[in-house]
């Protein structure tokens, strides 16, 4: 395992994030490969961790002052062992190779334990649509199209929306895709409802982080009843999150953007939810204007070189980080462990360290990596795949449903691995262990390919 990590390392030595999915990765199916030599042999592990494609391209686009402006587009293919490459598109000026090969690499295994016949891929670019006007950002995506389009396709690799990228971004990809490739497909996930899109998909990724939650609370004869949570993020995933909590009775106290975050010691209602959405979806402002219109909240901007974030400073039942990656690290797990918190729930993708899943872990306290806990919304994008497929549109209830069976079955899957393995409860053990064996077992029947 450590010769594996140490060429990871080696061969793309600025990779940094890459380098930790790996190395969490790693760490969890040691106990597989004792019992599966044939793995080693046919050198699973180091075909895993290579993506099987890199398309990296410029985007020149107008910007509205006639300038001519530069991005980088890139898509990670990176592994179809048991389906075409899917994962989402995230436009952001932190964009890199290194991301990227992460969210891929992550994605594997995320969509092996849905059960839906999808591989691993992502893509994106370091635009930033904050502040750009519409016609920018049609722009943009018509010139990102015009490379992306060769790659893709309803049977190659579906792409859908990750940070940056939404219904009006996913929307000028398909009409450019479309006008280029002379076909309607299932090309894309994410669409809008008028032509093609899912009932709940917008929610789907929040929604199962609940349905996610609520299983690990119910092995412990609990639920999320008036317990206090913190979230992270105040876009999709951390806004469909708090309102599936509220649902659920749980009071949601916190809500953050990449500025500071919103203390509401009275809680997030579905009132105060609603103008967030406005406010995040709509008019596309920062997270400190709720204390304008709700006085009574705390608003904190957060410096970005801290060393911790203290939106975890605060006393709460359950944690659910939505935002980005590592934004638990291990001072924060310790504020967590130290406030009593006795559940994290991971929304965003690898959000807590390695250094911060230990102290978790090691508190005893119920943890639930990003793999298995969001993977809510590429589920629901592998049925709004299968509705494309069909030409045929399921209700808003049937959609949930098979959400919340799939969530089901993804926890169940974590839980029975990591017994099988003799870590019970360990639902990062069981998460990597259930997923890389289905992938592994595709690729071995497949060859060396």
């Amino acid at each position: 395992m450590s010769d594996i990590l140490q060429q990871v390392k080696d061969r793309d030595p600025q990779e940094r994030e890459f380098h930790q999915a790996v190395e969490e990765f790693l760490n969890s199916v040691q106990p597989v490969l004792e019992i599966n030599p044939e793995y080693r042999h046919a050198k699973i592990l180091e075909r895993l961790v290579e993506p099987e494609r890199v398309i990296a391209f410029r985007v020149p686009w107008l910007d509205d002052q006639g300038q001519v402006q530069i991005n980088r587009g890139i898509r990670v293919e990176m592994n179809s062992a048991i389906g075409p490459y899917k994962g989402g598109l995230r436009f952001h000026p932190s964009v890199n190779l290194s991301i990227l090969k992460f969210l891929a690499f992550e994605q594997v295994f995320k969509n092996a334990l849905t059960t839906l016949p999808m591989g691993g891929g992502k893509g994106g670019a370091d635009f930033d649509p904050k502040g750009k006007s519409d016609n920018e950002v049609m722009r943009f995506c018509q010139s990102y199209m015009c490379e992306l389009f060769r790659h893709i396709g309803p049977n190659t690799d579906i792409p859908a929306g990750d940070i940056g990228v939404g219904a009006r971004e996913i929307g000028y990809l398909f009409g450019m895709y479309k006008r280029l490739a002379n076909e309607f497909t299932g090309v894309l996930t994410g669409k809008s409802l008028n032509w093609g899109g899912s009932l709940i998909r917008p929610q789907a990724t929040g929604f199962g982080v609940v349905y996610f939650a609520k299983e690990m609370l119910f092995t412990k004869e609990q639920s999320l009843k008036d317990k206090v949570c913190l979230v992270s993020g105040a876009g999709n995933v951390a806004q469909f999150t708090t309102q599936k909590l509220i649902e659920f009775g749980a009071k949601v106290v916190t809500m953050s953007d990449s500025s500071g975050y919103i203390y509401d010691e009275n809680g997030i209602d579905d009132e105060k939810l609603a103008w967030i959405m406005r406010l995040k979806n709509v008019r596309r402002g920062r997270i400190k204007e709720y204390t304008q219109k709700y006085p009574e909240a705390v608003y904190t901007r957060v410096d970005s070189s801290s060393d911790h974030h203290p939106v975890w400073d605060h006393k709460a039942d359950c944690v659910f980080p939505c935002a980005t990656q590592n934004e638990i690290n291990q001072k924060d797990a310790e504020n967590l462990v130290k406030n009593r918190v006795i559940m994290v729930t991971e929304g965003a993708n690898m959000p807590t360290t390695l250094e911060g899943i230990n102290v978790l872990m090691d508190a005893g306290i119920l943890f639930a990596p990003g793999k298995a806990a969001n993977a809510g919304g590429v589920s629901v994008s592998g049925l709004e795949m299968t509705q494309n497929s069909m030409r045929l549109s399921w209700t808003r209830q049937e959609v949930d449903d098979r959400l919340n069976i799939i969530m089901q079955s993804i926890h169940k899957t974590c839980v029975e691995t990591a017994a099988q393995f003799g870590m019970p409860g360990n639902y990062v053990m069981g998460a990597n262990i259930a997923g890389f064996v289905k992938v592994a077992e595709a690729m071995m029947d497949q060859g060396v390919v």
